[in-house]
């Protein structure tokens, strides 16, 4: 198997700009099968001469490789965190975050091309966490990166790093997972699979074979949608809109339903998943989320603590005190399934889950003392 991986640049001037490497050919847990596997990511810093500086940063759901602007002037997803000078210092560490495999930023996902030449669609296979952690291990490979320094990540990108150092022990040296338990709950499998079958239910998708036609954007607004309310807590949504109506719109003013008028944050849903729907294949949507379905530590690894008992990195575990999708409790349960003392950090906010996104600075400290001193 030939692995191919962009050469690594020698100064910053490709700092945040997306890179490919090919993997080859790729077996899957639930046995499906992708010939030739592609991964998308991108770079900050320098791998310095042992390759012992270099740190995972996993993406969520819907998030791309752009973790912090290096050479671009796009604003990265964990500027807070990441860059010359910053808790992760690019100027000390090499960082590389990857496009998950099944994604649409670039990966190969389920609008790629298939041998045959036409988008894999509905042909497209399960892909679980489990697969992406064997794929991202081939690029670790092509990079020469024998260990990670760390690797870390909020909410599916937690359960991406909590997977690597249960599956590759010997290659994670620190470990954070935020925003996210050991596996997903039946709640957050429901929440998902009301996402999905929006998806499927627009009469455009047709069965996953809609490129070249119309993209199912009403069912991916949807589960957008869905979605979004499970990270913001009903604190936010209340204090941010309350009953107000939209802007010239009367919710209680209409002579039939179908012409009532919107209450704010029917609008802020809507601009949500209009957003989405521009950036985002539907497809990719429903192959990653149904890899977030798949997460699970202990499968096929006995009781939570036998899976555990295997890992060696050192653990950094915090959550949101107001996630109402992955709530707190499950961050504690990991905890102490770990071996060792490992505590649960807490990030304070109002906002709900995405608070590991927006207020993730309130961890600088504890994660530089821990693992980026």
């Amino acid at each position: 198997m030939t692995i191919t991986a962009t050469a690594l640049p020698k100064s910053g001037e490709e700092d945040g700009t997306v890179k490919y490497a090919g993997i080859g050919p790729l077996e899957l847990e639930a046995g499906g099968f992708l010939p030739d596997v592609v991964l998308a990511y991108e770079t900050w810093g320098r791998l310095n001469a042992d390759a012992s500086n270099a740190v995972l940063i996993q993406h969520a759901l819907t998030g791309s490789t752009h973790v912090a602007r290096g050479a671009t002037d796009e604003e990265g997803w964990w500027e807070q965190l990441v860059g010359p000078g910053a808790t992760i210092d690019t100027n000390k560490f090499f960082v590389i975050s990857i496009n998950i495999v099944g994604g649409c930023y670039g990966s190969t996902g389920p609008s790629s091309e298939a041998p045959d030449g036409k988008p894999w669609g509905s042909r497209f296979p399960l892909v679980t966490l489990r697969d992406s952690t064997e794929a991202e291990s081939r690029l670790a490979d092509a990079l020469g990166i024998r260990a990670w320094h760390a690797v870390l990540g909020g909410s599916m990108g937690g359960a991406r790093a909590l997977e690597w150092a249960v599956t590759f022990p010997d290659r994670v040296k620190r470990c954070a997972v935020i925003s996210v338990g050991a596996y997903s709950t039946a709640e957050q499998i429901a929440f998902a699979q009301a996402q999905t079958l929006a998806i499927r239910q627009d009469p455009h998708f047709n069965n996953g074979d809609y490129y070249g036609g119309a993209a199912p954007e009403h069912g991916l607004a949807l589960a957008r949608r869905i979605a979004h309310i499970t990270y913001r807590s009903a604190l936010e949504l209340d204090f941010r809109f309350g009953r107000e109506a939209q802007h010239q719109e009367t919710p209680l003013a209409a002579a039939v339903l179908g012409e009532r008028g919107r209450y704010q944050v029917e609008s802020y849903l809507d601009h949500q998943g209009t957003k989405l729907v521009r950036r985002f294949d539907a497809n990719s949507y429903i192959a990653i989320t149904e890899a977030l379905m798949s997460h699970d530590v202990t499968r096929g690894r006995g009781t939570l603590e036998q899976a555990l008992s295997g890992t060696s990195a050192e653990f950094f575990v915090a959550a949101v005190d107001s996630d109402r999708l992955y709530f707190p409790a499950q961050s504690r349960e990991l905890a102490a399934a770990l071996p060792g003392d490992v505590p649960v950090h807490l990030i304070e906010a109002p906002i709900g889950h995405d608070g590991f996104l927006t207020e993730i600075g309130q961890l600088s400290a504890q994660l530089r003392e821990s693992f980026f001193e």
